[in-house]
């Protein structure tokens, strides 16, 4: 699908804007649109219940994805921005977040952290729907991070935000622009949604792989015996049934010193990061730089073969486990990860991790992780040692290794191939906003088809 151009250009006279239709304004934000105009009082009834928006529950794409219900008296202090239907949410902190969200409809009630500027258009001036779209495009996602100042929570002030300089069609245009964006967005939308539900279909299938490998064999006409574990259900007969501490030969956490919040170079230190287990699969690149003034123990590096389970996060992600399969000796163990050292005569490290990644177990340490935040549950070392186990034999291990390597390769080729889809799509969906926005193409004479959303978008990225 191909667009037409504007007749007639001009310059903008902003570099990062760069020509815009002839017969379009171009002026600081502030003309057009007014921010921050409401706020919740001091005097608020202590009884009144607020939905309470922070930039967790914003993203550029899927908008406001949820919120949280707090009685006034109860809610954080920054719950107070005022939101109405039109408005459009800009996070002014960690801009890098890209938390940027029109405001849809939204119950009275709904109250957004002034971690946000809250962008409301002018009546008469800037359509909303427009403005949620114009300030959703690359180029002014880019400049907002561009002008945010700090290191570790970047933040550009409201006032230079609405200092920005942005396109300003006329009114019909404004509309015609937002019509032809709500259809168009919506086709890839549906074509972004499937290529999700593939992926997660592909994770189950996986997921049910592992599982079975790990419980129950490769041989499907194995006698089996029962486990005695309600969670684990029949195993092979021939497996022995035992617990994670009888094939670990140590069990040992690191240490979490204020490190630089970049990751270590060729020859320097690094710490860990608990999301260097995520998903199964030892990332080193997840790591902060330890400083030079620090003194490294190197009784914590890590090593080949070195099981490392995190004892720290979410929820969905505390418990994850991977292997080192190489030396790191310039890499310490956090206080956030357990590391377990096994027998390898007993268990093959990389066994043991897919089997606590699997259904049975994950459920079990989701059930047993505690703590005051849902962002940060915890799980105790018995959690982990006390863990049924069933051990197939050194041999027997090794075959269903050869086996998931296979299998999963394949496996997450396919979920690749996906992620790609999904990516050249959500560019052509941005580079689409980017577009008409800008007037870089013209959509007067657009009227929606009544066509299918058709994969052939897929290959249109911009």
């Amino acid at each position: 699908m191909s667009f037409p151009a504007y007749p007639a250009n001009k310059e903008s006279g902003v570099e990062w804007l760069g020509e815009v239709p002839g017969h379009w304004n171009v002026t600081p934000l502030k003309f057009s649109a007014s921010c921050n105009d409401a706020v919740l009082p001091d005097s608020t009834d202590e009884d009144y219940e607020i939905k309470y928006v922070e930039i967790s529950d914003v993203n550029e794409i899927s908008g406001i994805t949820g919120s949280t219900s707090y009685k006034f008296s109860d809610a954080p202090s920054r719950a107070r921005r005022m939101l109405q239907d039109g408005d459009v949410l800009i996070s002014t902190v960690r801009t890098y977040l890209r938390a940027i969200a029109p405001v849809v409809t939204p119950p009275e009630n709904l109250i957004a952290s002034t971690g946000f500027a809250v962008i409301r258009p002018r009546k008469g001036i800037l359509d909303g729907t427009f403005l949620g779209y114009l300030l959703r495009a690359e180029w002014w996602i880019s400049e907002v991070i561009a002008r945010s100042v700090g290191v570790s929570y970047p933040a550009i002030n409201a006032s230079d935000l609405i200092g920005l300089n942005v396109p300003v069609p006329a009114w019909h245009e404004q509309i015609q622009i937002a019509r032809f964006l709500d259809h168009e967005t919506a086709r890839i939308d549906a074509l972004i949604e499937e290529q999700q539900c593939l992926v997660e279909l592909l994770k189950e299938k996986r997921q049910a792989v592992i599982s079975h490998a790990v419980t129950k064999g490769l041989d499907p006409k194995v006698p089996m015996k029962d486990s005695g574990v309600e969670w684990l259900g029949e195993v092979p007969a021939h497996w022995e049934l035992t617990a994670v501490k009888y094939v670990v030969e140590s069990m040992s956490q690191g240490w979490s010193p204020q490190c630089d919040n970049y990751p270590a170079q060729d020859g320097e230190w690094g710490v860990l990061k608990v999301g260097c287990v995520n998903g199964g699969v030892f990332n080193p690149a997840e790591n902060k730089r330890l400083p030079e003034e620090l003194e490294p123990d190197a009784s914590l590096a890590i090593k080949q073969g070195d099981l490392l389970i995190s004892r720290a996060n979410t929820r969905d992600l505390v418990g994850s486990a991977a292997v080192a399969v190489s030396d790191y000796p310039w890499l310490m163990l956090c206080d956030k990860i357990y590391r377990l050292r096994l027998n390898a005569k007993r268990v093959a490290p990389e066994l043991l991790a897919l089997y606590l990644g699997s259904s049975a177990p994950r459920s079990q340490i989701e059930l047993a992780a505690s703590g005051a935040s849902d962002s940060m549950q915890n799980i105790s070392q018995s959690v982990v040692m006390d863990m049924p186990l069933p051990l197939p034999p050194v041999g027997e291990q090794e075959a269903i290794l050869r086996f998931l390597r296979d299998t999963l390769k394949h496996s997450d080729e396919l979920v690749e191939d996906v992620t790609i889809q999904r990516r050249l799509l959500q560019e052509r969906r941005s580079a689409l906003i980017s577009a008409a926005v800008t007037g870089k193409i013209d959509v007067r004479g657009w009227q929606p088809s009544t066509d299918a959303p058709s994969p052939e978008l897929a290959k249109e990225a911009v």
